[in-house]
């Protein structure tokens, strides 16, 4: 870096270990070390001394913290794919750039997602929690009709949003003989859908009336906020099953619940919530019935994904301030 002085920079949430190592040699770097979510007065007292601001998905950055940064904040490199927890706009208005960690995420969130496509109809959470719990010679063993689920193979798969995550859910969804489905803001390319025998659905509706397992894999925008909506929840047919590993609020979460509960739809797994970290206590009922197998937003939690980030956010801010534009840039209105 050609800047005589190392900028500040403030992590918001403890990193693993070579990450920060690395952050401590380049930059003056203040490390969250006890790992606790930064209050709002916390978060505003770090905009008011640092140059940059490293934010995780849970700190909601917005344009009151912002407007009330101090002069020196140039950049909020985030720790993070999305970008819906930082006003991205009322940054570009301050002269803040925005970075994040896009493209690193996709084989371990795609690995999620097919462990939670598994999960739900083969009840494999039930079956784990009943012999966690069971006493001794409580378990009988085998029976013809002991924790029947349902079949993957043959079935289709409707996939919302066929980015980087949903394409790599697909391939793995096609291994494991399941007919693909899609449904996008546009085609993919002919090659991919070829390469994966996938369907095409201009209609979000049509297609989530005839698939048999909906995986959710858009990013949270304004335009995708209940997206998955009472009314789109109603069209799928009772055996259907739901995972989520996106954003919790693409889906209307209190309209799934309801379907749950009146047996409307066969179960959800579930990694990311609508309110989270609260979670809505029907819903940890609903898994204690086997309804549904809850995860706490740990798709993407692999020590690999977890450097990776890091390694992002570190060119990110080299980077801005050797005079460049970061690779990760996010421009506003896009996010």
């Amino acid at each position: 870096m050609t800047n005589a002085r190392k900028p500040v920079v403030f992590v918001t949430r403890k990193l693993p270990a070579p990450v920060e190592a690395r952050m401590g040699e380049l930059f003056d770097t203040h490390l969250n070390r006890d790992d606790h979510p930064l209050s709002r007065d916390e978060l505003a007292a770090a905009m008011q001394r640092a140059d940059v601001l490293v934010p995780t998905l849970t700190d909601r950055i917005d344009a009151g913290l912002i407007e009330a940064a101090g002069p020196q904040l140039k950049l909020i490199a985030s720790f993070a794919n999305g970008t819906d927890h930082v006003d991205v706009d009322a940054a570009a208005r301050r002269g803040i750039t925005v970075t994040n960690t896009a493209n690193v995420l996709t084989e371990d969130t795609a690995d999620m997602t097919m462990a939670l496509v598994l999960a739900v109809p083969r009840r494999l959470a039930e079956g784990a929690r009943y012999l966690a719990n069971a006493g001794p010679g409580e378990w009988q063993g085998w029976s013809p009709t002991w924790m029947l689920g349902r079949r993957i193979w043959g079935k289709r798969i409707g996939i919302v949003g066929m980015g980087r995550i949903g394409t790599a859910v697909a391939r793995r969804a096609r291994a494991f003989g399941l007919s693909v489905n899609y449904h996008n803001r546009k085609r993919v390319s002919p090659e991919t859908e070829a390469e994966l025998e996938a369907t095409y659905w201009d209609s979000l509706d049509q297609m989530l009336a005839r698939v048999d397992i909906v995986s959710v894999n858009c990013p949270s925008t304004p335009a995708t906020y209940h997206l998955i909506s009472a009314r789109r929840l109603a069209l799928l047919r009772p055996e259907a099953y739901i995972v989520n590993t996106s954003r919790g609020d693409v889906i209307d979460e209190e309209a799934m619940i309801r379907c749950l509960e009146e047996d409307r739809i066969a179960g959800a797994g579930l990694d990311v919530f609508e309110n989270e970290p609260d979670i809505n206590p029907r819903l940890l009922q609903l898994a204690d019935a086997g309804k549904a197998v809850l995860l706490p937003h740990m798709g993407s939690a692999t020590l690999e994904s977890r450097i990776d980030m890091g390694d992002k956010v570190i060119i990110n801010i080299r980077t801005f301030f050797d005079g460049h534009r970061p690779p990760n840039r996010v421009l506003p209105g896009r996010n």
